[in-house]
């Protein structure tokens, strides 16, 4: 049996800031239906399903129990990912390499719009002993750790302005994107402080939609009229503790992106991969994820975004899509939102956003303030 592991289809709802007329049943309904028509394959079809949800994020318990109907997996095997979108990919992997499955359907929604208290929801993953009566907020220890990335890989307030700046403006071109505009780097540091350093802008805004991505063994892709193939995928965490974390380096990333590089057999990611797909929850973790991906070294990624090296048609293009910070933040679907992206470079089909000769590309996800959780995955047209 071979090893190899491909993406052969996906199902992308168009983000929304609200989508009142539908709820997430019907989204997720949606993106399933586009991701088995994308691989050319019936529900009867897929062995195995997988749902990546939060039971925080949904307002319910056991939340994938809610998901058997959209996806066409009734009386069939499904099981949730309370976690990061790459580690649901990689759950899918791990099903297909021990020849349980062939074909297995990848599902997470959002609907941001129904959550009234974002923060609020957010702190409840904060340790309730020492750092939750403290009333500490998620975008105040982003804060924290941006400043002090700042500090040691000397990254000037303008770069990360930037970050905003060309992410926003290239989701313009995405039709799938909620939040593309043209702003300015002035528009940008003059938004309403959050938390020292951060800004109003700097944050991504949140977004409705669903995703679905269906993985495949070697001879269920070769079946598939458009395969991209997993080349390696890695994922990590580190504590979630506040007092026991590297609040300048995203370590998480690091190890993720060794674990996947080794997988797929990368060397020297700079000149192997041809453009990557990484969490900007926060702009200044564009940066961050850049050096600790060994794509840019320390320093190095605020002056590639100030001389324009990641934008869209640059010599490393970053976040073509948009990013979250142009498409939108829609919590554990984030990292399917990219990892669909990346597929669609590689298939050519990214329209006005496509990267030219996109050959080999890097996702790379984040699961949020407070965990140190992330995964890297390495996608190739061969």
């Amino acid at each position: 049996m071979s090893d190899r592991v491909a993406i052969v289809g996906v199902g992308i709802v168009p983000l929304r800031v609200q989508s009142r007329e539908r709820s997430f049943r019907e989204l997720t309904f949606e993106a399933a239906a586009r991701a088995y028509a994308d691989a050319g394959i019936t529900h009867e079809e897929v062995d195995s399903f997988v749902s990546v949800c939060e039971d925080f994020h949904e307002g319910t318990s056991i939340t994938d129990e809610y998901t058997p109907d959209q996806l066409g997996a009734v009386l069939r095997p499904v099981h949730t990912v309370a976690g990061d979108g790459l580690q649901g990919i990689a759950a899918a992997v791990m099903l297909v390499r021990s020849g349980i499955a062939d074909l297995v359907a990848v599902e997470a929604h959002c609907k941001a719009s129904n959550i009234v208290s974002h923060q609020q929801v957010l702190a409840m993953a904060l340790d309730p002993a020492y750092e939750r009566p403290v009333r500490v907020t998620p975008h105040a220890i982003a804060a924290l750790e941006m400043r002090r990335y700042q500090q040691d890989s000397v990254i000037p307030d303008e770069a990360i302005a930037m970050v905003v700046v060309k992410n926003r403006r290239q989701a313009l071109a995405n039709p799938v994107a909620a939040h593309g505009s043209s702003i300015s780097p002035e528009d940008v540091l003059s938004s309403a402080p959050v938390a020292e350093p951060l800004r109003t802008l700097e944050i991504s805004p949140y977004a409705d939609g669903a995703v679905v991505i269906v993985v495949a063994s070697e001879d269920a892709a070769r079946r598939a009229p458009k395969p991209v193939w997993i080349r390696g995928i890695g994922w990590a965490s580190d504590s979630p503790w506040l007092a026991m974390r590297s609040w300048g380096q995203a370590s998480y990333a690091q190890l993720s992106a060794t674990m996947a590089y080794t997988m797929a057999g990368i060397t020297d990611p700079p000149r192997e991969i041809s453009f990557a797909e990484l969490d900007d929850t926060y702009a200044y973790k564009e940066l961050q994820h850049l050096e600790a991906a060994q794509l840019a070294s320390r320093g190095e990624a605020a002056r590639w975004i100030m001389d324009g090296h990641t934008r869209q048609g640059g010599p490393f293009p970053v976040n073509p899509s948009g990013g979250s910070l142009g498409m939108g933040y829609c919590f554990d679907a984030t990292a399917l939102y990219r990892t669909g992206a990346a597929v669609q470079q590689l298939r050519g089909e990214a329209g006005r956003v496509q990267v030219r000769n996109a050959s080999t590309g890097l996702v790379l996800s984040w699961r949020g303030v407070p965990t140190q959780t992330g995964g890297a995955m390495v996608l190739g047209a061969l």
